[in-house]
This record gives structure tokens, sequence and C-alpha cells, in this order.
């Protein structure tokens, strides 16, 4: 009982979260991209939309949303300086549901094919929860296509998640999402609306099987790496730890080269609401990739 309190209590606070954003975009200003469309990607298609100009930088969202949801507070100030390409993933929002095994290495190179399409070589790579494990991904898979990579409350295995927030997601049912805003919000833009079920499925069989991307693939990582989590956002910040040190930080800087990676833990922060705080997610983003 006491676990599906919590599991309750997460879906509750989650949903709440993705009406204040949808809210927040029906009713502020919003910038239209300059251009949207599908890139053929592994035998499927990928959405994407891009917006403004400079030097490019892939938007990766979390788990069943869309890249409003995710994003719209933040592309309008990204794009002032930057190219921002924001991409949708398998199954999610203008991306149609695919048969085909969701898997972090397929979306990974769906990512890369999306990159090809816009003829982009390289790019800063920023992803937010399992956007975030999907941009771990790209970067051990394909490091030679990033610049800097950005991890928003992620991790890149499934015990770097508290027990608590694993026990929440193996109680996940769809019917707990029907007619939710992610719901409304899904039916605004997808392709087939029908597939809503077998949607929350694949994702929700996905996020029941244990992952581990391994500690020697991400000590290897060549890119530098910020990492953004939420004071008590669900992450285990003991593993978090360890995950930095592996990027080469966590050292006594004052004697040594500070590491090219950088750790930032945002107080009174939980996983839902760190993305709301956009001037504090902005200013790192900003000094991080300059």
């Amino acid at each position: 009982m006491k676990s599906l309190f919590k599991f309750s209590t997460l879906l509750k606070s989650l949903l709440i979260l993705t009406a204040i954003i949808i809210t927040s975009q029906v009713y502020g200003q919003k910038v239209k991209p300059s251009e949207s469309g599908y890139a053929p990607a592994n035998g499927s298609k990928v959405y994407y939309e891009v917006y403004g100009k400079g030097k490019p930088i892939v938007l990766l969202h979390g788990a069943f949303m869309t890249i409003d949801m995710n994003w719209g507070q933040l592309i309008p100030e990204l794009s002032k300086n930057r190219k921002v390409i924001a991409v949708e993933l398998q199954g999610h929002g203008h991306t149609p549901f695919s048969e085909r095994k969701l898997s972090h290495t397929a979306l990974a190179s769906d990512v890369t094919e999306v990159m090809n399409f816009l003829k982009i070589e390289k790019a800063d790579v920023v992803g937010y929860s399992f956007g975030g494990e999907v941009a771990y991904q790209l970067a051990i898979q394909s490091p030679e296509r990033l610049n800097k990579l950005v991890i928003i409350s992620s991790t890149y295995k499934t015990s770097g998640w508290l027990p608590e927030v694993n026990k929440a997601l193996e109680g996940m049912k769809p019917d707990l999402f029907m007619n939710s805003p992610m719901h409304t919000a899904y039916n605004a833009v997808a392709p087939d609306k029908t597939k809503w079920t077998k949607f929350l499925e694949q994702m929700m069989a996905s996020a029941r099987q244990p992952f581990d991307f391994g500690d020697g693939n991400i000590s290897k990582i060549p890119v530098p790496v910020l990492i953004i989590a939420g004071d008590n956002d669900g992450l285990d910040k003991t593993e978090l730890s360890k995950t930095y040190k592996l990027l080469g930080g966590d050292v006594f800087a004052d004697m040594g080269p500070m590491p090219k990676s950088q750790l930032a833990i945002v107080p009174g922060q939980t996983h839902v609401s760190l993305m709301m705080q956009t001037a504090t997610i902005l200013n790192h983003l900003n000094s991080f990739l300059q």
C-alpha cells in the first residue's frame, strides 16, 4: 500500500506539472519553428523542429512528453543565439508509434539519423529524464557527433534511481494516464490517436526492464558532461557522485586542473519541479555550453 501511495503521489505531481506547462504554452508567448518535419530513421521516421540560428543544440524530452511540454519555456531563450533541434522520440508526439523494440541503442541511432538528415555533423546534446538516458547512449555509441553533453535528472543505469522510483515504475498501468494532460497533448499531435494505449504499454514495459550502460563506457565519454539534478529528484545521490567521478570530477581542483565535466545540484527541487526552473537551467546551460 505504501508503494502504491508513493506512486500515486508521483503521478499526480507529474500530471500537475504537465497541466501547468500546457497552460503556460497556451497563454504565454510562443515561438514558431523555422523548420519542422520528419526525418527517415532506421525504417521509421522521427519528427523534429528547428528554431533559431547558430551553434546547434539537440533537445531530447522525457518519457510520455512532447517538445512543447518539456522544452516550451527553454526554446524561446535558447533559440536567441543557438540553432535548436528538438526531437520527438519513437511513439511520442508527432512521431508515429512503431512495433520496433524500444531500446536506448535504437533511439540514440534515430537521433543521429535526424542529425544526418539536417546535415548537422556535431552538436551539443541535452536530455531530460528518459531523454537523458538516450543522450548517455548517444555519447557512448556516437561520441564523434557531440560537442558537449548535458544530462538533466537522469542516469545510465537502473540502480541510479532510488529503490522507490523503480518500484513506482514497476507499478505503472496505462489507465493511470487516461484522460490526463499528457493524453490530451498526445491527441493534439499524434498521427494515429488509436495507438495511445499501445504506446503506453510499450513505454511501461521498457521502463520495467533493468538497464546499465556500464561504468567503463561512461568513463570513456570523451566530451565534457554537465549533470543537473534536483536534490530530491529520485536519483540516488551516492550513485550520482560515482557517476561524476567516472567523468573525471570530484577532485581537489585547488591542487590541479578543473575537471572538464560539471555537476549541479539544484536545492529544493524534485524530478518534476526541476524542469520548471527555467532561469536556473538556462544559466547552467549558457555557462557550460559557451
